[in-house]
């Protein structure tokens, strides 16, 4: 039931760490519904890395009962959680960074996308919405960009963000003039450092800010459900830019 091997069980019973509650007539062990609780919290602490001299400490404290283990255990978990989130996180900068075949040291890389700003997903927004041509020159472009060229970039996109983080706190609507403003800041901030960034690709933008959890969570970063107000906020810029084009203005 525990994927354990009777070896390791047999091992858990000789240090004294899961004594088996009694033996049958033929001499199996026998565990009760209590050692399988405390095979259980052993096999999580392990989990977590802890030794087993440590964990036979842990449960038998007297101080603590199984609802004290359980609320440790679940801070653990939740810390170790953050943990690997923070690793993939900077693993997907790095990826991204390879992939754009960027020419910074190690150091750079981690000082400059160690708050990955997801503009940096040019390529994946590009392959989706965008002709291979331009894609081309896009990472011709970002390849010759030096770590001075990134730092203004990531400080420009973060005032975009800022901005449209304090009107969504201000209660101002993500189709309000002042939100559209920024949005077509934000879409001509891509242009400028990426590719032409049509309204078209821009909506599509806006949608992958909701639909992506890796976007969601950096553009929420910023500010809980921002990524759905960028999204309401770029679509209705395009459709007012859009609008403007129809009518010749």
């Amino acid at each position: 039931m525990s994927g354990q091997t009777v070896r390791t069980l047999h091992h858990y019973h000789q240090i004294g760490l899961l004594v088996p509650a009694g033996r049958t007539a033929s001499g199996y062990r026998r565990y009760s519904d209590d050692d399988v609780e405390r095979l259980r919290q052993i096999l999580t602490y392990r989990e977590l890395g802890f030794g087993l001299d440590r964990i036979a400490e842990i449960l038998d404290d007297p101080g603590a009962d199984t609802r004290a283990h359980l609320a440790r255990q679940h801070e653990l978990v939740t810390e170790r959680i953050e943990r690997l989130r923070a690793i993939a996180r900077g693993l997907e900068h790095l990826m991204e960074a390879d992939t754009m075949e960027l020419d910074l040291t190690a150091a750079q890389r981690l000082e400059l996308f160690g708050d990955f700003d997801v503009d940096a997903h040019a390529e994946e927004a590009r392959r989706r919405w965008g002709g291979s041509d331009a894609f081309a020159r896009s990472q011709r472009r970002v390849s010759s960009y030096a770590k001075a060229d990134w730092e203004r970039h990531n400080a420009e996109a973060a005032q975009v963000y800022r901005a449209l983080a304090r009107l969504m706190d201000e209660g101002a609507p993500a189709d309000g003039e002042a939100a559209m403003d920024l949005s077509e800041r934000h879409r001509e901030h891509i242009t400028r450092w990426f590719y032409d960034c049509t309204t078209e690709i821009h909506r599509g933008l806006g949608r992958l800010y909701v639909d992506d959890a890796r976007f969601t969570a950096t553009i929420d970063a910023h500010a809980e459900g921002l990524s759905a107000y960028l999204c309401g906020a770029f679509a209705a810029n395009a459709d007012r830019q859009e609008g403007r084009g129809a009518h010749g203005h």
